[in-house]
């Protein structure tokens, strides 16, 4: 891309609802309370109760991480000068981009087969599906607006629009 601003750039990310101070909160709480718990077993002679309850602590610690791996990935789709681009950041930090004539794109809303809905962007025989972490909601909100945003590109590229 250019220096020039984009006509419309929109940034998608899974949203996460603790941050770090509440996950910090959370393993502290309920490290402590398996700490505490395998104390008291310890002390009635059930000693292998502890490292159980250890294992619990890493196994939530270690799904918070793996939550949060995820909610790294990022994707923008900007559109400027004709083209619409998909940028998408994996949670491993790999990028893949993806260039469409922004006349041409379509967005396509599909039920998949357990009834949710999967959107698509691309243009002739080229899609890929964007918003995969998105609720039902913001699929369908994000989708009128780039819509819009699509409808307007078009516009502006109109013969007689200048």
């Amino acid at each position: 891309m250019t220096d020039t601003k984009p006509d419309h750039d929109f940034v998608l990310h899974p949203h996460r609802s603790l941050g770090p101070k509440g996950f910090l909160l959370v393993m502290g709480l309920m490290g402590g309370i398996c700490f505490i718990a395998g104390v008291a077993f310890v002390i009635v002679g059930a000693w292998p109760v502890l490292g159980f309850l250890g294992l619990d602590v890493l196994l939530v610690w270690v799904a918070f991480r793996m939550s949060y791996r995820a909610g790294r990935q990022l994707e923008r789709i900007v559109i400027h000068q004709g083209n619409l681009t998909v940028m998408r950041r994996d949670p491993s930090g790999r990028e893949h981009v993806w260039t469409f004539p922004a006349y041409w794109a379509r967005s396509d809303l599909e039920r998949d087969e357990r009834g949710g809905r999967k959107l698509y962007v691309g243009s002739h025989d080229r899609r890929i599906r964007v918003g995969a972490f998105l609720t039902e909601e913001e699929l369908l909100a994000f989708r009128h607006t780039l819509d819009d945003a699509l409808q307007r590109s078009r516009a502006a590229a109109a013969p007689g629009s200048a």
